[in-house]
């Protein structure tokens, strides 16, 4: 399969995920709004949502995939070499887990403190509450961290379909709690929230054990053994941690100030904004980077530099085409888009306000959030995750300072404006060092091509400008209303980028169908 037909896999997936977690958002806005038992469940969902983003999907997957994927290419018998690379990885992996959730339930409060301040706004009842829901979310962290495990063997055997549907059964499982289990006060359904998390992670896991059991992949759980691999995997995991979460370090950051210094509701308004921006990097960015990662092992293990630099310009080629005007649509249209979508019930018109403008300023942002994954596999599939770490931990700095100096004057919009800033910082790095070694070089048809997606960006601007207060008198009414005028707005938008990108050459239907049928 090639990095197209693969990113449409994972990304169209992804779709239905996100309009599910769209689905979740809009019940969740109707029935807590940006209320104390929201900030109270964002809060505790934070925590193991940043340790699965770092450690189970994001460093787990960044240093096991190349590892596995190099061991099924260079040796004779390398698939079952690799199945028992993973049985050893599980073996010492679960333990750790399981103490590690442990120690995590058992230190919530002090965590939860240490985020929030103790929440100066609500009082020693919000924190507790925190605490409680925290203890209630921290069971998903080892279960996502084992499906993890089974999504990267999945992906490596190109089964990406998989483990790209398991994000479903988790918004699944939220949207019942809603719709079916809630309580009766705004507390109770938090609660039902937080349970509904940790129940997802075991059918998530069950889910990925029953597809292995298909693919013919069945682990066996031994005695923990620190091979010589496993070592190796443990030094790589590290490092790339903090690599792959930087944004979401950011956003931690982000959400510990805004909990501790801003107004109640601060916390929901860059929840809701985040939300939405994370659609096309979850579409878009991650589709990519892991459609790339097992390929650019591949290409990097048989010595094929030159394939492996194509690659990964194609794949730039690629994620601006989808997320330039993206990231016009949620800049310029974030009003009328969250209004269309989460207005109503507890969720206000001054909370969209409020919440469209910390989209506008994290989607300043979107292009270097997608990059970012594109360029970091450069670094995994050839071992390095120090460098990436490196740069990260300058991005936090960058986050940090900015956080720091703009959150007094703009709010949580500043915080927004901080964590994009800190994102191009990230990304301009990364290209710059794999610019400087020789391993990635921007070729003539990428810079061309940038250029006109560019301009074709611009002309839809021009209609999003003028288009968007009008249809943001019509996207609040009933829901035949806000589907007919939202819906017709991104598409008119839509066909005038693609037909502007076609008459500027920047769109070619034939490279397309060559990448579908021989493989970006």
């Amino acid at each position: 399969m090639s990095l197209v037909r693969n990113t449409a896999t994972i990304g169209g997936l992804t779709l239905v995920s996100r309009i599910l977690g769209f689905v979740r958002d809009t019940l969740a806005a109707r029935y807590l709004g940006a209320s104390f038992a929201n900030d109270a469940f964002l809060i505790a969902w934070r925590l193991p949502n940043l340790f699965r983003a770092l450690f189970a999907e994001g460093a787990f997957s960044a240093a096991f995939v190349p590892m596995f994927n190099r061991t099924v290419g260079r040796e004779r018998d390398g698939l079952p070499k690799a199945l028992r690379f993973a049985e050893d990885v599980l073996s010492v992996l679960l333990p750790v887990l399981v103490l590690f959730t442990a120690l995590m339930m058992l230190a919530a409060g002090p965590i939860v403190w240490a985020m929030t301040g103790g929440f100066p706004d609500g009082g020693p009842g919000k924190f507790e509450f925190t605490t409680e829901l925290t203890r209630i979310t921290f069971p998903y962290l080892p279960l996502i961290s084992l499906v993890a495990l089974l999504g990267g063997i999945l992906n490596s055997l190109d089964r990406f379909w998989v483990n790209a549907a398991t994000p479903v059964l988790l918004n699944v499982a939220l949207i019942a709690g809603l719709l079916f289990f809630r309580g009766e006060t705004e507390m109770e359904t938090a609660r039902t929230q937080a349970i509904a998390v940790s129940i997802a992670g075991v059918l998530q896991l069950a889910w990925m054990i029953h597809a292995c059991h298909r693919a013919g992949v069945r682990l066996r759980i031994k005695l923990p053994r620190l091979t010589p691999e496993v070592k190796q995997l443990l030094r790589l995991i590290w490092p790339a941690a903090l690599g792959a979460g930087a944004v979401q370090f950011n956003l931690l950051v982000s959400t510990a100030l805004a909990a501790t210094y801003l107004p109640q509701g601060s916390v929901s308004y860059l929840y809701y904004a985040d939300r939405l921006n994370q659609l096309p990097l979850g579409l878009i960015g991650i589709g990519v980077g892991t459609a790339m990662l097992p390929a650019l092992s591949r290409q990097i293990g048989r010595g094929d530099e030159a394939g492996a630099g194509h690659a990964q310009n194609r794949a730039i080629e690629l994620v601006l085409l989808l997320t330039l005007p993206a990231t016009a649509a949620l800049m310029i249209a974030a009003t009328p888009i969250l209004r269309a979508l989460l207005q109503h019930g507890a969720f206000t018109a001054a909370d969209t306000v409020a919440s469209a403008a910390a989209l506008s300023a994290f989607s300043a942002g979107l292009p270097a959030y997608i990059l970012i994954k594109v360029l970091v596999p450069g670094f995994y599939a050839r071992a390095d995750t120090k460098t990436p770490v490196k740069i990260a931990l300058v991005s936090m700095l960058v986050n940090l300072v900015g956080n720091l100096a703009l959150m007094w004057h703009f709010a949580h919009v500043g915080l927004a404006i901080s964590t994009a800033v800190a994102a191009w910082v990230n990304a301009g790095l990364l290209y710059f060092v794999l610019h400087r070694r020789g391993q990635l070089r921007i070729d003539r048809q990428l810079a061309v091509t940038t250029l006109r997606l560019g301009a074709a960006t611009a002309v839809m601007a021009v209609l999003l400008v003028f288009a968007a207060p009008i249809v943001d008198g019509h996207v609040g009414g009933g829901l035949i209303a806000r589907v007919v005028w939202l819906g017709g707005f991104m598409a008119v938008a839509a066909v005038l980028f693609f037909a502007a990108a076609f008459l500027f050459g920047a769109l070619r239907p034939a490279e397309i169908r060559r990448q579908l049928r021989r493989g970006a």
